[in-house]
């Protein structure tokens, strides 16, 4: 299953878990059953003028009011940068855009999606503890010994409103 529609690509934002675009679609594109059969799976999105490259998404919803329709897409963790800067260009202008189906399930996508982030900020316990995998990170443990010792050695305890320089 596939749709072309023409729609106003609104934002594109990334962090370190995540990267999401949203979609404003206005006019007779609303109205496309497509735009609700495909939602709630993972998709592939194509916008025309960028010579077929694509970014594949999770289709997370979509949200009418009376004067557009919004949709959000959660996009695979680990694309490619250069799709990302693809789609990042367009950004914020109206683009002529090809959602179709992808053969991944939504499942799938977010075992994905948690392998993906568990790789970039260490893994996480089911009790909330956090095993941090980088190595510059400073540990609970090295920040209460450094804590422990005196930034201040050496100054005169006399007056302790004097700076050690």
């Amino acid at each position: 299953m596939s749709i072309t529609i023409k729609a106003h690509f609104n934002k594109q934002t990334r962090d370190s878990k995540k990267e999401s675009m949203t979609f404003w679609v206005k006019g007779e594109d609303e109205e496309k059953e497509e735009l609700r059969e495909l939602s709630r799976n993972v998709v592939t999105l194509e916008i025309e003028g960028l010579g077929g490259v694509t970014v594949e998404a999770e289709y997370k919803k979509v949200n009418r009011d009376d004067k557009k329709t919004v949709l959000e897409f959660e996009v695979k963790g680990g694309t490619s940068e250069e799709s990302s800067s693809a789609f990042y260009s367009r950004s914020g202008t109206d683009v002529t855009l090809t959602i179709s189906k992808a053969s991944q399930t939504v499942k799938e996508f977010r075992e994905h999606q948690k392998k993906y982030r568990e790789g970039l900020k260490g893994k996480i316990h089911q009790d909330g503890t956090i095993d941090v995998e980088d190595k510059n990170q400073m540990t609970l443990d090295e920040a209460l010994e450094d804590a422990d010792s005196d930034p201040m050695n050496g100054v005169d305890d006399k007056d302790p409103d004097e700076l050690p320089f």
